[in-house]
């Protein structure tokens, strides 16, 4: 995600770096840089612009303190800029009403609107809200049917509405259905188009006026570049949002939405989509995608993500049993893999690492290591639980067994048997108190990282 912005602004920071002081000419040199790494990355015009005369004006107007280099002060000046930019602090849902709140979702067709209203049900799920899913999308095919599928997914309930019904008919049911049925919330999803046009306005705005919803979220793709933040402007003059939910980050995009959208619309950005999977959005933290633009990282949300998904009880099993100085076996070394899936691959961990670590990792494609994830949780799999407790017994023909009920090769065998004797040893180390050992030992025997 914004891999080009993130490089060519590390680029003009080294150059800073280089640098013994501020000076008026060095400050245009980089600032011309940056201006044309953000237009590369489709980033509005005016937005650039603003942007670039914020930061020179702090730049030459800053007294940079003796601890501080020129480009330590240079990365704080864009990081402190590029949150303002992006809205200063998140801005979660206002859901502060008598219930049932009703969060209204619009957007273009293929904006990614139905599948991110099931994620946004997750999330409310996991606050302990009672959600009802409603579709009025009754012009694209099996539109309904989509969202009844991923409700059934997360065990709650949509809405029994159908592509023969008129949306204003559906909204004035799901309402009823929602306040007999004492639901908190309700999300409801509608019709996208290929383009901006008035019949697709006039509904919307008629479904507004049904629903009087607490939240209106645009959902944009990210893909889209300025043209998403054209369509959003579109629709906020036609409907009063409340926020904008960027969809399809994870994907090859430059990351110019992402920058421009909460300046030109004035609406703030609630989430952000980070994959197809179904916890696959997250609350949008400015401060957090500044650090992770230039190369520092989102710590914060890798800890959240790891305190939400990982077994905590399984965790401490592990602790108590490298402390007491029982085997690692491949039965747990099977399980740190599962945790990790849960997590979202390597992929996902990589994208919230600083540039230092996926710098030392470069040459490892993210999706190689998620391939290798799963490979090496198949091999373990093909085997007895005999064999994971002891894999001193898997010899040849136990190797070649092994290959074939997963589909590999019996030197893929002896590679994931290698790594897991890797790591075998660094536990040994950790549950004779060699922690810093342990660390160091670490540097390039991840599993899942190893070519």
């Amino acid at each position: 995600m914004l891999e080009n912005l993130t490089d060519r602004l590390q680029s003009v920071i080294k150059t800073i770096r280089g640098q013994a002081r501020f000076t008026e000419q060095n400050i245009s040199d980089a600032m011309r840089e940056v201006r044309i790494a953000l237009i590369e990355a489709d980033v509005a015009l005016a937005v650039v612009k603003d942007f670039i005369d914020r930061v020179k004006t702090k730049a030459l107007g800053v007294e940079v303190l003796q601890s501080l280099s020129p480009g330590q002060a240079i990365i704080k000046i864009v990081q402190d800029e590029l949150t303002v930019l992006m809205g200063a602090q998140n801005v979660s849902l206002d859901l502060n009403v008598a219930p049932p709140a009703i969060i209204l979702m619009a957007g273009l067709q293929g904006s990614g609107k139905t599948t991110t209203s099931a994620k946004l049900a997750k999330l409310l799920i996991e606050k302990k809200k009672k959600v009802l899913l409603a579709s009025a999308d009754v012009y694209r095919p099996a539109a309904i049917d989509q969202l009844k599928v991923l409700a059934k997914s997360l065990n709650i309930e949509c809405f029994d509405s159908n592509p023969s019904q008129k949306p204003l008919k559906i909204a004035t049911e799901t309402i009823d259905y929602a306040k007999k049925h004492f639901f908190d919330v309700v999300i409801f999803d509608t019709a996208g188009r290929l383009g901006i046009d008035v019949e697709m306005m006039d509904e919307i705005t008629a479904l507004y006026k049904k629903l009087n919803p607490v939240e209106t979220l645009f959902v944009v793709d990210a893909m889209q570049g300025q043209d998403a933040v054209n369509t959003a402007k579109a629709f906020g003059d036609a409907l009063p949002l409340t926020g904008v939910i960027l969809t399809k980050l994870d994907s090859d995009t430059r990351g110019g939405a992402a920058l421009s959208v909460r300046q030109v619309t004035g609406k703030p950005i609630k989430y952000i989509g980070t994959s197809e999977k179904i916890n696959g959005l997250e609350p949008f933290h400015p401060e957090r995608m500044a650090s992770r633009i230039l190369g520092m990282g989102d710590i914060v949300s890798l800890v959240e993500d790891a305190q939400k998904t990982l077994d905590v009880k399984e965790a401490e099993k592990l602790a108590e049993k490298v402390k007491s100085g029982k085997n690692f076996d491949l039965e747990d070394f099977k399980n740190q893999i599962a945790q990790m899936k849960k997590m979202g691959g390597v992929s996902a961990m990589m994208d919230k690492m600083p540039a230092q670590f996926t710098s030392a990792a470069s040459k490892v494609n993210p999706e190689d290591g998620d391939k290798s994830l799963r490979q090496i949780e198949a091999i373990i799999s093909s085997m007895t639980p005999l064999e994971r407790r002891k894999p001193e017994l898997i010899k040849a023909t136990r190797k070649k067994r092994i290959a074939m009920g997963s589909g590999v090769q019996v030197q893929d065998v002896n590679r994931v048997l290698n790594q897991f004797e890797e790591m075998q040893k660094m536990m040994k180390m950790f549950s004779k108190g060699g922690l810093g050992k342990l660390m160091r030992g670490m540097a390039g025997k991840i599993p899942s990282l190893r070519p």
